[in-house]
């Protein structure tokens, strides 16, 4: 069967590799909660753990990391993430050098997926009001770096398979997520209640103001005035290789 809007044929594997806890919900997470839902199997590669996420000089870095990866764990558990995996980068400090990008390709020939999602490495300014988080960009930027043309060309860290096993692997798609040059734009208000759950897992990060948030958040949402449809729109940089 097609599966639509996406139009694949089948499940796939898709393979989420962000910088910090609740990216993957904050970013895309009812296209998450719906691929899902429709049985594909997602995973999540974390670089970091969440380090830095608090403005409360009386946590220390380690405290702060345990809860977020708790969080982290129990939002990927509500929408039907089959596991998350987190790297050892610290928050704030990711660069995407040589040894960033194996380690990604590392991950990529695991799990071998067929989609992979991160975040547009060339969007600085998301809004007229917001400047992107410096690891957004540096993940993004080491994602497709992997991507092409390391991750499946046996020539690019070779010892990945004389070492380790790991044989070449080429996604199908990546799929960029805090784009400012969208070329796919999906409908998911089906599943953005299940996004907004899971957002509340990282409580850590909603400082207790979560009432604020959801109003927020549901302001996002559109009503066409003719036709009193509500929508909710993720959007994304889509790269097709196949």
């Amino acid at each position: 069967m097609t599966f639509e809007p996406e139009g694949w044929r089948g499940t796939k594997r898709i393979l989420v590799i962000l910088a910090h806890p609740d990216d993957p919900e904050i970013f895309c997470g009812a296209t998450i909660a719906r691929w899902c839902a429709a049985g594909h199997e997602v995973h999540y590669c974390l670089l970091t753990k969440g380090q830095k996420g608090a403005q409360d000089l009386s946590r220390s870095a380690e405290d702060l990391a345990l809860i977020r990866i708790n969080e982290q764990q129990d939002a990927a558990d509500l929408l039907g993430v089959k596991s998350v995996s987190f790297m050892d980068y610290v928050d704030g400090e990711i660069f995407p050098d040589l040894e960033m990008r194996k380690k990604i390709i590392r991950m990529i020939r695991q799990v071998k997926p067929d989609i992979l999602v991160t975040c547009d490495p060339l969007n600085l300014f998301p809004t007229d009001t917001r400047i992107n988080h410096p690891d957004h960009r540096a993940v993004g930027q080491a994602v497709v770096d992997a991507v092409f043309p390391g991750a499946g060309n046996p020539m690019f860290f070779p010892e990945l398979i004389s070492e380790e096993g790991l044989t070449p692997h080429s996604v199908e798609e990546v799929w960029l997520s805090v784009t400012a040059q969208q070329n796919l734009i999906i409908d998911v208000i089906d599943t953005f209640e299940c996004k907004l759950a899971a957002i509340h897992c990282h409580a850590s990060q909603l400082q207790g103001d979560s009432e604020k948030f959801d109003q927020m958040m549901r302001s996002r949402i559109s009503i066409d005035p003719q036709t009193g449809k509500k929508s909710y729109e993720e959007r994304f940089k889509r790269l097709k290789f196949i």
